[in-house]
């Protein structure tokens, strides 16, 4: 279990030594050609420094004949991620959206909005609220307001535009392709008033007619199920094997877990608990009746 920055880090490593390796480069090679010492690949390909994005594609331009386009594109975005706080991370990194809020947002936040803005796909089981990225402006706001209570309304306001902000990927080309399990008592708990959440339940059907969204509840009569022990985020990326990564969310931490045995184990809890969900068509009939009845 690592944090963010640390998992892009060693996965980002792992790519370059690969790239190297396809190659036929000695490190010590590609070193000379970049203008380098050895040591800095080094370091780059075991995990243990970030990168800037114009040292990426230094290396990338050294290994261009085994390097496909659309795997340049993602790695260069991958190492701001990867780069993290401090050395490494701050003068000529790519600005991304999301550090005009840096004053406001925790690193952690920010790695898992990096994650979420390179990755090709999310599979999401929710258990209290709706994700982040389905949610409307008056939901949100309730659920800032709720989780962070005192919280004055300027910050919250900000946060609100944050999760607003997020959403833009849904609506990117190609955009990201989510899928999305609610546990029925998403839908019955009543944040922000019987007017917010049923806004949020027609909102939740009209975003569910969206080709590259897949939504179904996980209704009470399912009893127990695997979701149970906890929500969790499955990223998987584009063009690189082995990219793929868990965020496990805690009240003062996210967890990132990217381990095969980790991986395999939450993507056969995934598929259990949507075999186990209402399919689609009937999930949206579902949180119809519930709009209509709030």
């Amino acid at each position: 279990m690592q944090h963010g920055p640390a998992v892009r880090r060693r996965k980002l490593g792992e790519e370059l030594r690969a790239l190297r390796d396809r190659t036929g480069l000695t490190s010590g090679e590609a070193a000379r050609i970049v203008g380098w010492h050895q040591s800095k690949i080094s370091r780059i390909e075991t995990g243990r420094s970030g990168v800037k994005p114009e040292d990426i594609r230094l290396l990338l331009d050294a290994y261009e004949d085994v390097v496909r386009p659309e795997q340049r594109a993602l790695l260069e975005a991958l190492s701001v991620s990867a780069a993290g706080p401090g050395p490494g991370g701050g003068a000529g990194r790519e600005r991304q959206w999301w550090h005009d809020y840096r004053g406001l947002l925790p690193q952690e936040y920010r790695d898992f909005i990096s994650l979420e803005a390179g990755a090709r796909s999310a599979r999401t089981v929710e258990l209290s609220v709706v994700p982040g990225l389905l949610q409307t402006p008056e939901y949100a706001r309730a659920v800032t307001r709720a989780a962070l209570g005192g919280l004055p309304e300027p910050k919250v306001d900000a946060l609100v535009e944050v999760r607003l902000a997020r959403q833009a990927v849904l609506r990117a080309d190609p955009p990201l392709e989510l899928s999305a399990v609610l546990d029925e008592a998403v839908l019955r708990r009543q944040i922000g008033g019987p007017g917010v959440i049923k806004a949020q339940l027609r909102h939740l059907v009209a975003v569910a007619r969206l080709p590259q969204v897949r939504l179904q509840v996980l209704p009470f009569s399912v009893g127990g199920h695997l979701g149970l022990t906890g929500p969790f985020v499955i990223f998987s990326f584009p063009n690189i094997a082995d990219l793929d990564v868990v965020v496990l969310d805690h009240l003062t931490s996210s967890l990132y877990l990217e381990r095969k045995e980790d991986l395999e184990a939450y993507s056969a809890a995934f598929r259990t608990i949507q075999a186990h969900a209402l399919p689609p068509e009937d999930s949206s009939d579902l949180i119809s009746s519930l709009a209509d009845g709030a």
